[in-house]
């Protein structure tokens, strides 16, 4: 019988990601959609390694399932990090990709060219049995365009030009966009992770 990991998000394009990244492992990947209604855990930490951790414990609590949970976002240099934690709700509770996208580029309006450094982080937490398994991040550093380029992809992607391919991650495909983003970097280290604790 195989071993179940939860995967702590209700996004599903997140969670379409996460399963994505972690299919070579032999586990049955389920998200919080698939369980019957349990009690949201807030994200009330001020890093995305405590959110991560918050949510890890707290679901893996109350389900019993070792539990994956991430915390990630955009930090943009010339916002001194911001929206970081709040990249999700940057407009509001409510808005969505579109409103928080329009926001960013209404502060960043006036910055020039060569302040308009960001970076997306990930922190990715396991847990099991209300203990902290472990924990594991990962970044990938670009530059934010003047106008969204690109229909791929979610949240800011269509706003953040990955400079070695010379496009947003709204232009690229899935695959590329896999190759080398935050949730990728921080997963696959989830994945040795995982691989080793089911295969020692």
């Amino acid at each position: 019988m195989k071993k179940s990991l939860l995967v702590a998000t209700t996004n599903e394009k997140k969670y379409s990601e996460i399963r994505s990244l972690l299919q070579d492992l032999d586990l049955e990947i389920v998200s919080l959609r698939d369980l019957s209604p349990i009690q949201e855990v807030p994200e009330s930490g001020v890093t995305f390694e405590k959110n991560a951790e918050l949510k890890a414990v707290g679901y893996a609590q109350q389900t019993g399932l070792m539990t994956l949970a991430e915390d990630s976002g955009l930090c943009c240099d010339a916002l001194e990090g911001a929206p970081g934690i709040y990249s999700a709700r940057f407009s509001g509770e409510g808005k969505n990709d579109g409103d928080n996208n329009q926001k960013l580029l209404r502060l960043l309006e006036k910055v020039p060219d060569n302040c308009r450094g960001a970076y997306f982080k990930c922190v990715a937490t396991l847990a099991q049995s209300g203990k902290i398994l472990a924990s594991f991040d990962g970044e990938v550093h670009g530059v934010i365009a003047k106008e969204p380029r690109g229909k791929n992809g979610f949240g800011y992607d269509p706003l953040f030009i990955y400079p070695p391919y010379g496009k947003t991650f709204g232009e690229i495909p899935q695959d590329m966009k896999f190759k080398v983003s935050h949730r990728t970097r921080a997963l696959e280290k989830v994945g040795v992770y995982l691989a080793t604790l089911f295969n020692p």
